[in-house]
């Protein structure tokens, strides 16, 4: 059996990867009298009276729902509620597994803007984070943005995670080169949720961080080619890239883009480049190719052309890109702060801590294994220091 029919015969063996558990036994009346009626009561009117007491009595403190409504699942597209549920259990088991958080799944039967933000607003008090999943570009932008005055973090992970990652590595390669942020030219090809959130971290930092760390140039490819001020079929979203992408206004395609370009990061779809693209590039760039579950360019293609170091978002592969690296620990962090949401201070700490998770990055290590358990705790710890300091 290949890995989808092991994976169907795993579904159907559990029913459901995850469950809900009772910390306390109810063993007799006196246990049911304290878990529910009539002692249940008691921490209802501390709640009342003093509404931050929910952290302390109830779930919220470390739950989180993981809101979906299947428009954008995976690589496999608008597969609808019901179908994304298994990628949003497993999304719940990385929580546990990883950071010890619960998650919840919570598949919306619509793909209505307005009616998921008031789903969520309306069932945010049970929850002490929300992470947003696999809704599709661009209604996901306007989702998360509408929901950062509820209270509680919201995070959506298609943009942020895989950005996150990605400068972890770019950090890295800046380390074992020698090289500056700042003097990279920058190729991102794809202008869908991820690519968009990873060109506004790489080209600007928030002046909170007084730590700009800004690239030389970046170009921004969508299916059509460069997204320059010449084009005349762009999107809120692509023209707002033009404030800080091709200063230049170059035109073309991918391969025009990636001339003498230091880095390339792929989140488009398969099999787009070749070795003699990549020996147009500077010497010893750094290939991100992340398109699912095959990239732009495989690996030994790329170290063909003179590749420095090559990731993919494949576990068959060195250099994963994974979003587990990211959001278990940010969210870790960020409820034992109580934080009210997820600042761009606190993504750029989560990079930061994903890099130095590997002392002496390489070819075959520019970032930490996804399996790798200590790094959701440095994650952790490097976002609630963001979160403690003072306004």
């Amino acid at each position: 059996m290949d890995i989808f029919e092991k994976a169907i015969v795993l579904h159907e063996e559990l029913k459901g990867k995850i469950s809900v558990e009772n910390k306390l036994d109810i063993k007799s009346t006196d246990d049911l009298s304290l878990a529910y009626s009539p002692g249940v009561a008691a921490p209802c009117i501390k709640i009342f009276e003093d509404p931050s007491k929910v952290y302390d009595y109830t779930i919220k403190g470390n739950t989180v729902a993981i809101v979906s409504d299947g428009s954008a699942v995976l690589g496999l597209g608008n597969i609808g509620a019901k179908a994304a549920i298994p990628v949003m259990e497993g999304k719940a088991m990385l929580f546990k597994r990883f950071a010890g958080i619960n998650g919840f799944p919570i598949c919306l039967e619509t793909q209505d803007t307005e009616e998921i933000i008031s789903i969520v607003r309306n069932l945010s008090p049970v929850f002490g984070g929300i992470n947003l999943e696999d809704i599709s570009s661009p209604r996901c932008f306007e989702i998360e943005e509408r929901l950062q005055d509820i209270g509680i973090p919201v995070f959506h992970d298609d943009q942020h995670g895989t950005a996150i990652v990605v400068l972890a590595a770019m950090l890295n390669f800046c380390r074992m080169t020698g090289r500056r942020m700042e003097d990279l030219r920058v190729v991102v090809n794809g202008a869908g949720a991820a690519g968009i959130a990873i060109s506004q971290y790489i080209a600007k930092r928030d002046e909170s961080t007084r730590n700009q760390k800004i690239v030389r140039d970046m170009i921004v490819c969508d299916s059509v080619g460069i997204i320059h001020r010449g084009r005349t079929d762009l999107n809120p979203m692509k023209i707002e890239l033009l404030q800080y992408t091709n200063k230049e206004n170059f035109e073309g395609g991918i391969h025009e883009a990636i001339r003498q370009a230091d880095v390339l990061i792929g989140v488009s779809k398969a099999d787009l480049l070749k070795a003699e693209d990549i020996r147009t590039m500077a010497k010893d760039p750094l290939i991100l190719a992340l398109a699912n579950p095959v990239p732009e360019i495989l690996p030994e293609e790329a170290y063909a052309g003179g590749a420095f170091v090559v990731g993919t978002g494949r576990s068959d592969y060195p250099n994963q890109v994974n979003n587990v690296l990211a959001f278990p620990g940010i969210f870790l962090g960020a409820l034992r702060a109580r934080a009210p949401r997820i600042t761009l201070a606190m993504k750029f700490a989560a990079a930061e801590a994903i890099a130095s998770g590997i002392q002496n990055p390489s070819r075959d290590q520019i970032i930490p294994p996804v399996m790798d358990e200590s790094i959701a705790q440095k994650v952790a710890d490097a976002v609630y220091q963001v979160c403690m300091q003072p306004a």
